[in-house]
């Protein structure tokens, strides 16, 4: 059955699922030089060309020693004769034999011959050479790093579908790749509608409004690596809006609208999607954001988002992101969501999860605490702008009482 056949109000998790499923990633992939990757998508898994570390080298300054054989019962070499000293970046032409060693400083290729590096701490330097405290504790391998031992040649390193983090750019230079391959960037439209609405910086007459929803929604978008196109509709008509979202589609891999696809009267954007193309409207179990809508213009996705600014924020967060990241290719997990005790009474009624808007704080007894930001009004974005969490409140809870455990999501790179 599709969701929109469903009686009743749909639950988030359904409309994701459902949205994933009606989802193709986009495949095309170009390369990026790894000082721009990070926050980009493997279009490939990465497979490593060399061990790292690449040669057995030193994990501290010390020496190099070889002790002869280390066996039970047998009493190691604690006096050594010094060959040299290798820096880092630098070999040791030779090999030790037992009772020799050299001077090693951290990252230093280990010499043919040793066994181990003693730390420079428990030495001490004699006219017969360098004597080793405590021998008899020696053990093979002792502050070596060896070869291979962090990544080996022919490891997969990491996975396509994954967006880079600082750590992975890192990790890929370390095996020698200066060029990573990624998946192209999403191309987004962004419409806005709405013959109330005024840009900013201008005077505002009355019976009008300033558009915020575009500047709401934007910044998201970027953080998403998305290349963000914004089309308005010259006038609220259907005629305008048909012909907005035709140029929208043209070179977009989804149009994304907030406002516009309920039962008013001058609600003329699911008309202008339907005339178009397909289109599924339903209204989802969370709170706030309600309606919602999703569809194609031709291989042009649709996603429609309420028009109250915070109700198009977290449902774009909420519903919006999952089809996004999936759309760019990338492999999506659920939040990660923290037990906290509220602080304060939490009005909600069942019926619809809601998403209250908090400050979560660490307390000295290691335990999470959270608080409202006030009023939670779907067009209050001051809430928001306050808030560094989601206060996640299941969809047949009622009110919160102090005390009480509530799950918390904090605000992820995308809000923050």
């Amino acid at each position: 059955m599709n969701l929109c056949d469903k009686p009743g109000l749909t639950p988030v998790n359904e409309a994701i699922e459902y949205l994933l499923s009606q989802v193709t990633p986009v495949t095309e992939g170009e390369l990026c030089p790894l000082e721009h990757a990070c926050g980009r998508v493997l279009a490939e898994d990465v497979i490593s060309p060399v061990n790292v570390p690449p040669a057995d080298n030193s994990a501290m300054d010390g020496y190099a020693v070889n002790p002869g054989k280390l066996e039970s019962g047998r009493t190691p070499i604690g006096l050594f004769r010094q060959r040299g000293i290798v820096l880092a970046g630098e070999v040791f032409e030779g090999v030790l034999s037992a009772g020799e060693c050299v001077r090693i400083m951290t990252g230093a290729v280990v010499p043919d011959g040793a066994k181990l590096v003693v730390m420079q701490e428990n030495t001490e330097v004699v006219d017969a050479g360098v004597r080793v405290d405590n021998p008899e504790s020696f053990r093979h391998g002792d502050n070596i790093r060896r070869a291979g031992e962090d990544i080996r040649h022919g490891d997969v390193v990491l996975k396509a579908g994954r967006r880079l983090t600082p750590a992975d750019c890192g990790l890929l230079a370390s095996i020698g790749i200066a060029d990573a391959s990624v998946v192209r960037p999403l191309r987004v439209s962004l419409l806005t509608t709405g013959d109330e609405l005024i840009a900013p910086g201008n005077n505002l007459p009355a019976g009008k409004i300033y558009e915020s929803n575009s500047f709401v929604l934007r910044p998201v978008l970027n953080r998403l690596g998305a290349e963000v196109s914004l089309v308005t509709a010259v006038s609220d008509t259907l005629e305008a809006i048909q012909e907005a979202l035709e140029t929208a589609a043209a070179d977009a891999d989804i149009i994304i609208t907030s406002g516009g696809v309920s039962v008013g009267e001058a609600d003329f954007t699911r008309t202008a999607v339907e005339a178009l193309g397909q289109l599924d409207l339903w209204k989802l179990a969370m709170k706030p954001g309600k309606p919602l809508a999703f569809g194609r213009i031709g291989k042009t996705l649709f996603l429609g988002l309420p028009g109250n600014p915070v109700s198009a924020l977290v449902t774009l967060h909420q519903v919006g992101l999952p089809v996004l990241r999936s759309l760019a290719g990338e492999i999506v997990r659920p939040p990660i969501r923290i037990p906290a005790i509220a602080s304060e009474r939490l009005k909600k009624r069942p019926g619809r999860a809601d998403y209250q808007r908090g400050v979560a704080e660490l307390h000295d007894a290691g335990q999470w605490q959270v608080r409202s930001t006030g009023q939670q009004g779907s067009g209050i974005l001051s809430s928001v702008s306050k808030a560094n969490c989601f206060i996640v409140l299941e969809q047949e809870r009622g009110h919160v009482e102090p005390g009480e455990t509530v799950m918390v999501e904090m605000f992820d790179q995308w809000l923050s």
